[in-house]
């Protein structure tokens, strides 16, 4: 168990008159690619105290540099038991390497909950790219994991389980209950848009953001919007594809086709949500199509639009775009903390369906995206903290 005076505060920021001030401390689910471009990313800008690359350079009164880090769990030997900024750059993590030493406020990575957290068929992929789980990973127990987050004084947990996982899914959602603590879910497991388990935190007055991460310029945002476009421009839609290739062990884990059940639903019902006259099952498909070794951490999308315009003439739209995909939803997933944190801070519970119809695929309730993010924005603003005393 973790040792409470090695761990950073939960009050470790200072306001202007020297006060301590509460700031959100994170605990990561799943070491992999996204939480090494998150955690990167918290001290590049903390460094650097600039806005690029921000859509909320600050969300009430913290920046993105105001996040700290409590602790980790995974089930990778590479990982468990180091400190977080060194498991960061573990294999099979290949993202994009912008801050060689980051900060970590201390945080190590503890062994979690297997669970269904790794695709069968990995072991037949290179071993550097396999999930390798450690021995105590499949003896850790809610109860520790309760343990942990209370010790290292977690008030946010982010999930960043591989996509499929839905009993680990579920098993973190449990620790967050029991916790006390609020939840950023960033796979196409449906928590927040679950009624169940909306119900949940809302009787625990837990904040609940999810489910299934926008990327902040990706696939499903473009695509959404050339939708929306063509069909308010007059366009009749026959029909529309998003193919998705990339060498992350996210596209790995995706080979399992078993595994994608909530991924298809959630990515196409992003995208035929923001028509008025959604496609049937037979005319759309969106989904990841293959992994490629080599593309490493970076993503190639590729979309077309088949439609009819003036007259019943013909139009076809080709897109293809190019990304580092890990980053591209970092940048997402930094506001959903700190929303996050607002509502803890206001003791709001229960799913926030303005920010989690601006930032997440799948939200309990979708929006048109300029509808999303205005509602988002005047959600924040009225919940911008008053004066600290």
């Amino acid at each position: 168990m973790p040792n409470e005076k090695s761990s950073p505060s939960a009050t470790d920021a200072h306001s202007a008159t020297g006060a301590p001030v509460p700031t959100p401390r994170l605990a990561i689910v799943g070491v992999g690619n996204c939480a090494s471009t998150l955690v990167q990313g918290l001290t590049w800008y903390r460094r650097n105290r600039t806005d690029i690359g921000l859509m909320h350079p600050q969300v009430g009164n913290l920046s993105v540099g105001d996040i700290r880090l409590a602790c980790a769990f995974d089930i990778d030997e590479r990982k468990v038991g180091r400190p977080l900024a060194e498991a960061l750059f573990a294999a099979p993590n290949n993202s994009r390497v912008f801050c060689p030493n980051p900060d970590d406020d201390g945080a190590m990575v503890f062994a979690g909950a297997r669970a269904d957290g790794v695709a069968a068929h990995l072991e037949n992929f290179a071993p550097e790219m396999r999930a390798v789980p450690d021995a105590r990973s499949n003896t850790t127990s809610l109860e520790q994991v309760v343990e942990i987050l209370k010790a290292t004084k977690a008030n946010i947990l982010i999930n960043y389980l591989p996509v499929g996982s839905q009993l680990a899914t579920e098993f973190y959602a449990h620790a967050c209950l029991a916790a006390g603590i609020a939840m950023v879910n960033c796979i196409p497991v449906f928590i927040a848009s679950d009624a169940g388990w909306a119900a949940k935190f809302a009787a625990a007055n837990l904040p609940l953001v999810g489910d299934d991460v926008k990327s902040q310029f990706g696939a499903t945002i473009i695509h959404r919007q050339l939708m929306a476009l063509a069909e308010a421009r007059g366009i009749t839609i026959d029909s529309s594809y998003q193919l998705n290739v990339g060498g992350n062990t996210d596209f790995l884990n995706m080979l399992e086709r078993s595994r994608l059940g909530s991924k298809k639903t959630s990515k196409t019902e992003a995208v035929n949500s923001q028509l008025h006259q959604p496609l049937d099952a037979q005319h759309i498909h969106i989904g990841p199509s293959d992994y490629i070794p080599f593309l490493a951490d970076q993503k190639i999308c590729y979309v077309r639009i088949n439609a009819h315009g003036f007259g019943g003439l013909p139009m076809e739209v080709d897109l293809k775009l190019t990304v580092e995909d890990s980053p591209n939803s970092a940048g997402v997933v930094v506001d959903a903390i700190r929303c996050a944190w607002l509502a803890l801070e206001h003791g709001i519970g229960g799913p926030l369906v303005e920010v989690s119809a601006a930032l997440m695929k799948h939200p309990p309730q979708q929006m048109a995206d300029t509808a999303a993010a205005a509602a988002m924005d005047k959600w924040i603003a009225n919940h911008v903290p008053g004066p600290r005393r």
